[in-house]
C-alpha cells in the first residue's frame, strides 16, 4: 500500500521504516530540511539501534523515500499517518496539538480518492473528533476516514517492539478504515499480534492509560525502595517477590531515580488535564506525576549525603545521562535535575554518556564530557550512575578506585551488588537496599 507518514520523528521514522519493511510503499515527510537532506545522506536524527540499517536497506530497495513537500506524499496515499510531536504545552500542561491540527489542515487540501487519514500522534480524547472536523470544514467533498493508531514502541527496543507487537490498537467505526488498517498490518498476522478494534475515542484513551498505568508501577516501586532503605529491607527481592504474581508482572518494576522521557512525563500530565478537563479527576496519577517530579530533587540529596553532606569544592563523575539506555534522548531525564541540584550544592560535574552527549551539551551548563567511563571518574571525588547502559554494567572497579579520588559510588541503578562492592573498599550507596 502506499503510506504517508507526517513527521520524521521518534514515532514517524521508526514506524515508515517498518512499513517500508514490510514492503509498503512509504514516504516519510518533515518540514525540517535539514533533518530530510540528512536522511538522504543516511544519517539518522535519533539514535535507534538496527535503525540506520533498516533506513538505509529499504532506501535501497526503493520502498522508502523522504521528502519535505507534503502534497507529493499524499495525493496518491491510501492511508496518511499523522506523527508529528505533541509535547506539553507551557504553562498548563496540556498537550500543544498544533502540529497536529496544522497537518489536518495541509493534508485535507491534497486527498483525492478515499483516504484513510491515522493519528499515530499521542493525543488526547476527542482529538480524532477535531481532526475529522477541520478536513471536512475544508473539504466537505472528501471521501476520507480518521482513524487512531496508538503507538506503544520503547525507546531502544522500536523496531522489534513494532515488528512484534503486544498489540495493535486502531480506533474506528468506518468499515472501509478498517480493511485498510488490516491491509497495512497484514504482514505482522504470522506472528499473530491481537489487532485490537474499538471506538476512536477508546483508542486514544488506550495510549494515555497505559503509559499512566506503567509510571505508576515506577513510582510505586521507588516508594517502597524508600521504605525498603529505613526498614532494612531489600527492594529488588520485594520487586521479585511480588513481580512473580502474573496479576502484577516483573516489568516496570525497577526502582531508580524515576522516569523520563519523551512520554512518560508528558503523557501523565496531558491525562491528569484531561480528567479535570471532564471532571473526572485522576488522584492516583497526580500523586505520580508530583512524587516523580521531587523523586528526581531526593536522588540529589542521597548523592550529597552518601558525600559526607557536603559537595562544595567536590568533582562528582556522572556516568550516564539519557533517561534510559540505548537512546540519546535526554527528554525529562533524571539525569538533568540530578546535575543541577548537585551543581547549586557547589559540585563540579564531569558526565559520559555512550550516546546522548551531544544531546546533552546543549541541555546542560558548565558540564565538562568526558572522552569516556575511565577518563570520567578520574580523580572524582565521588562516581554516581544515573542510566544502566551496559557498558557501565562491568566497569574495571580495581582501575576507576584507582583513579578516584575517594571510592565513593552512588548507584542509582543497582547494577552492581554492595557486598562485592564493600568487599572492594568502596563507600556504596544504592536505591532501596537498607
Amino acid at each position: 500500500m502506499r503510506i504517508a507518514m507526517i513527521g520524521s520523528g521518534y514515532v514517524g521514522l521508526v514506524s515508515g521504516t517498518c512499513f517500508a519493511d514490510f514492503g509498503h510503499d512509504v514516504i516519510c515527510i518533515d518540514k525540517n530540511e535539514d533533518k530530510i537532506a540528512a536522511l538522504h545522506q543516511g544519517v539518522m536524527p535519533i539514535y535507534e539501534p538496527g535503525l540506520a540499517e533498516l533506513v538505509a536497506k529499504n532506501v535501497r530497495e526503493g520502498r522508502l523515500s523522504f521528502s519535505t513537500s507534503l502534497p507529493d506524499g499524499v495525493r496518491d496515499a491510501d492511508a496518511v499517518f499523522i506523527a508529528v510531536g505533541t509535547p506539553s504545552r507551557r504553562g498548563d500542561g496540556h498537550a500543544d496539538l498544533s502540529y497536529v491540527y496544522a497537518a489536518a489542515e495541509e493534508i485535507a487540501r491534497e486527498i483525492k480518492d478515499y483516504t484513510v487519514i491515522v493519528t499515530k500522534s499521542t493525543v488526547p480524547v476527542g482529538t480524532g473528533d477535531e481532526v475529522e472536523a477541520i478536513i471536512r470544514k475544508a473539504r466537505p467533498d472528501a471521501d476520507f476516514a480518521v482513524v487512531s493508531n496508538p503507538e506503544f514502541l520503547r525507546e531502544g527496543a522500536a523496531i522489534g517492539d513494532f515488528k512484534r507487537p503486544d498489540r495493535i490498537v486502531v480506533g474506528t467505526d468506518d468499515p472501509r478504515a478498517r480493511e485498510v488498517m488490516k491491509e497495512i498490518y497484514r504482514p505482522l498476522f504470522l506472528n499473530e499480534p491481537p489487532l485490537v478494534f474499538t471506538s476512536r475515542r477508546t483508542s486514544e484513551l488506550i495510549k494515555y492509560a497505559a503509559n499512566a498505568f506503567l509510571a505508576v508501577k515506577i513510582t510505586f516501586i521507588n516508594e517502597i525502595a524508600d521504605l525498603c532503605e529505613q526498614a532494612g529491607a531489600n527492594v529488588q527481592e520485594v520487586a521479585r517477590g511480588i513481580g512473580l504474581d502474573n496479576r502484577i508482572g516483573a516489568k516496570f518494576l525497577h526502582a531508580g531515580p524515576g522516569y523520563g522521557g519523551s512520554c512518560f512525563p508528558k503523557d501523565t500530565q496531558a491525562l491528569v488535564k484531561t480528567g479535570q478537563d471532564f471532571g473526572a479527576p485522576l488522584r492516583i496519577v497526580e500523586t505520580v506525576v508530583d512524587v516523580n517530579d521531587r523523586r528526581k530533587e531526593k536522588m540529589a540529596d542521597k548523592i550529597i549525603k552518601a558525600c559526607g553532606g557536603s559537595v562544595s569544592g567536590k568533582t562528582i563523575a556522572v556516568l550516564g545521562l539519557a533517561f534510559k539506555p540505548n537512546t540519546d534522548d535526554m527528554r525529562e531525564a533524571p539525569s538533568l535535575v540530578i546535575i543541577d541540584e548537585l551543581k547549586k550544592a557547589g559540585a563540579t560535574i564531569r558526565a559520559f554518556d555512550p550516546e546522548a552527549m551531544e544531546q546533552a551539551k546543549g541541555m546542560m551548563d558548565g558540564v565538562a564530557f568526558a572522552k569516556n567511563a575511565y577518563e570520567c571518574v578520574n580523580g572524582a571525588d565521588a562516581l554516581v550512575i544515573v542510566t544502566e547502559w551496559d557498558a557501565f554494567r562491568a566497569l574495571d572497579l580495581d582501575r576507576v578506585k584507582a583513579a578516584m579520588k575517594q571510592p565513593i559510588v552512588v548507584d542509582l541503578r543497582n547494577i552492581y551488588r554492595p557486598d562485592e562492592m564493600r568487599r572492594r573498599g568502596f563507600l556504596y550507596a544504592s536505591v532501596g537496599r537498607g
